[in-house]
């Protein structure tokens, strides 16, 4: 008889139960392309993929847009 493989919790993150549901809809074309990009990337979890691909976008953009001490401008023209 095979043993199960235990999954083992991440010990300084404590699990939280995900309790709002956010929902959206596709065309056909981009289910097609997300459903594709799943297959060709033996993507397994479907709802992991999209949560984590949304919270990537947000979390870029929120760290894109912190203040910062001078205008992004001012520091693009310090960078060699």
């Amino acid at each position: 008889m095979a043993k199960k493989k235990v999954r083992q919790a991440s010990s300084y993150l404590p699990r939280k139960k995900r309790v709002h549901r956010s929902t959206f809809m596709l065309t056909d074309e981009e289910n097609s392309a997300i459903e594709q990009y799943l297959k060709k990337y033996k993507i397994k979890n479907k709802s992991k993929f999209m949560r984590e691909a949304v919270l990537r976008t947000v979390m870029e953009r929120l760290l894109d847009d912190y203040p910062t001490l001078f205008d992004k401008k001012d520091l693009d023209d310090l960078i060699v």
